[in-house]
């Protein structure tokens, strides 16, 4: 039974905006529940809370308003009027005041420009003012609200301060919300910072190990999943460099025991009569010679080296001038200077290993060195035969030789390109093939900064 799964493709561009780094990511996966809460909540605060506050307070403030004109139509004179304006000052903290013979021009549609508080104002006004006309204005600095209604004989004029309609309780909710929010995000970020330090370090030291530099143990810290990683990379980086050393040794030791024989070999061969059987062994000799020096060469490319900062164009230019007493002709491209941290040894052992490679098939060699991006860029090319393009993987296998593209009894073991892969990997680089411009073939050494 096969599975189906849905469709995704709509979360593509959101995955685009999903940040990189695994710090990012945590600090997303605490502050976007925080937000949502802070939202739903200051929403259902305003929705509810501050509706029906600021609705009784409407409430009780037209109810006011009302009592007041019940008692002026209930008594009315001078002296009443005073009595009550008086009472609704002390008490009710309203400021009125009545217009003689004042009308007033209502708009046709007095609501449309009201905002939050004026809204629930003249919905209790109409409530409890059934049949009045009334308007409502607030003053520039919005602390106070202007309430106008019409009487049979004059104008009620009522000043509300806005402590009457506004309860200051929902901006100190918002602001101890927002306040808390932040200690908390900030307590957050200083905890994964300290759970990202030792993923940082094991990341940076798996970087080094990766490309063949000496990496001291560090002691583990953080989360106990973070220890465990960080031991079980102590523990691998040991065993891989306990392989590679007796590995090295053991080549390194067959190598050199196979040179005892090979001297006895020459002797013999040296005292015999010339003739074909003299001469196939001397061509078995100097063949199984070649193949001695090869595996000295791939033992020596596997020692342990110190990096250091160089300049990697002079490691170029020694390699170029080596080739010229050799009669190569080669040419340079390179600035004066060009800042890498290697092993030197190593670098030199790859390009005089890609040089003789070049030399035995091309006439002309050119190498080309310097700056490409946040790496550093060698180029060598040639006009020699070239390597076709359904070949290129299989030359960076041990002892492997490209018979049908080039000649086979210009000697050469097969290791030479095994060991310029390994120097750059050992370096966290690549090596790449192409097809020359001279129309040979073209050998790329990336390096990182």
């Amino acid at each position: 039974m096969k599975l189906s799964f849905p469709n995704f493709k709509i979360l593509k561009p959101l995955k685009q905006l999903t940040p990189r780094t695994l710090f990012a990511r945590s600090l997303l996966i605490v502050i976007l529940p925080t937000i949502l809460l802070q939202v739903v909540a200051t929403y259902i605060f305003y929705e509810r809370h501050w509706n029906d506050v600021a609705r009784r307070l409407a409430q009780g403030v037209s109810g006011e308003i009302a009592t007041v004109i019940s008692l002026a139509d209930r008594f009315p004179g001078a002296e009443s009027q005073a009595s009550i304006l008086a009472t609704a000052r002390a008490q009710m903290r309203l400021t009125i005041t009545f217009e003689k013979e004042g009308r007033l021009s209502i708009p046709a549609t007095p609501q449309d420009n009201y905002g939050f508080l004026e809204q629930h104002m003249a919905r209790a006004l109409q409530e409890s003012l059934p049949g009045r006309a009334f308007t409502l204005n607030t003053n520039d600095l919005l602390e106070s609200v202007i309430i106008r209604v019409q009487l049979p004989e004059n104008v009620l004029q009522v000043i509300v301060r806005d402590k009457r309609l506004f309860s200051s309780t929902t901006y100190i909710f918002v602001m101890w919300m927002v306040g808390i929010s932040m200690v908390l995000l900030t307590i957050a970020v200083l905890f994964l910072r300290n759970q990202m330090r030792p993923i940082i370090q094991l990341a940076h030291a798996a970087e080094l190990f990766g490309k063949g530099q000496t990496v001291e143990d560090f002691k583990s810290t953080g989360a106990q999943e973070i220890r465990l990683a960080s031991n079980a990379f102590h523990e691998m980086k040991h065993r891989i460099s306990r392989q590679i050393t007796q590995r090295t040794e053991m080549l390194a030791g067959v190598s050199h025991d196979l040179r005892t024989p090979l001297t006895r070999m020459k002797l013999q061969l040296a005292m015999m009569e010339e003739g074909d059987a003299k001469l196939n062994l001397t061509g078995d000799v100097d063949d199984m010679r070649n193949m001695v020096e090869g595996y000295l060469s791939f033992a020596k490319g596997q020692e342990a080296e110190i990096a250091e900062d160089v300049n990697i164009a002079e490691i170029v230019r020694e390699v170029v001038d080596n080739a010229l007493r050799q009669g190569t002709p080669i040419a340079l491209s390179s600035p004066e200077i060009i800042e890498a941290h290697i092993r030197p040894n190593s670098v030199k052992r790859c390009l005089t290993n890609l040089v003789e490679n070049s030399r035995r098939y091309a006439t002309e060699i050119r190498i080309q060195a310097g700056y490409k991006g946040d790496q550093i860029l060698i180029i060598v090319d040639d006009n020699g035969p070239g390597i076709p393009r359904d070949k290129r993987v299989d030359v960076f296998k041990p002892f492997h030789r490209l018979d049908t593209s080039r000649n086979s009894e210009t000697g050469g073991s097969g290791l030479g390109m095994t060991i310029a892969r390994d120097v750059m990997h050992g370096h966290g680089g690549q090596i790449r093939l192409a097809e020359s411009p001279a129309g040979g073939l073209r050998v790329e050494l990336f390096f990182p900064l």
